[in-house]
């Protein structure tokens, strides 16, 4: 009986996990996928915090969603950069882009962007990118009134701190 009750609330975490990896190529999402992983995150050529790596382009960014989608596997885009108010136009027409490609959630920083998803493409998942530097519930509950429904605690957290930030 107990045996049974341990194997039944592993099942459970085992179905709330979500084995995530960077895909900074489809080469490496093709990967990813064999590897069966549930979900990858990517970076455009523009507003992800890798400006200098083999980021997507948008050609090719619609074929990583379609591959991953055809292998039941989440794709989340960064958008994890600060933008001023000179940019805000491109980020809005980068947002509706993303939006129908159908990519399941997009990783934030900056509270402009946050807005801005808000208002033009709300139905768009948001996560909290590590670069916002949350780092303990009160910052948990600020992002979550802001309608983030995933948040990527701070790099320099403890495990302790990570736990009592929950």
């Amino acid at each position: 009986m107990l045996l049974r009750k341990i194997k039944e609330t592993l099942q459970d975490v085992a179905k709330n996990i979500e084995l995530l990896a960077l895909a900074g190529t489809l080469e490496a999402l093709e990967a990813a996928i064999n590897a069966r992983v549930n979900a990858g995150y990517l970076g455009g050529k523009a507003f992800g915090d890798r400006q200098y790596a083999n980021n997507f382009n948008r050609d090719e960014m619609m074929m990583a969603v379609y591959l991953a989608h055809l292998h039941r596997v989440r794709i989340y885009v960064t958008a994890n950069i600060l933008v001023d108010d000179s940019e805000m136009h491109k980020v809005a027409e980068y947002l509706i882009f993303l939006n129908n490609i159908d990519i399941d959630g997009i990783i934030v920083q900056d509270l402009g962007i946050i807005r801005l998803v808000k208002l033009i493409v709300p139905d768009l998942p948001l996560h909290a990118s590590t670069q916002m530097t949350i780092t303990s519930s009160s910052g948990v509950a600020f992002a979550a009134a802001l309608g983030i429904e995933r948040i990527v605690l701070a790099r320099e957290l403890s495990l302790e701190e990570i736990k009592r930030a929950c």
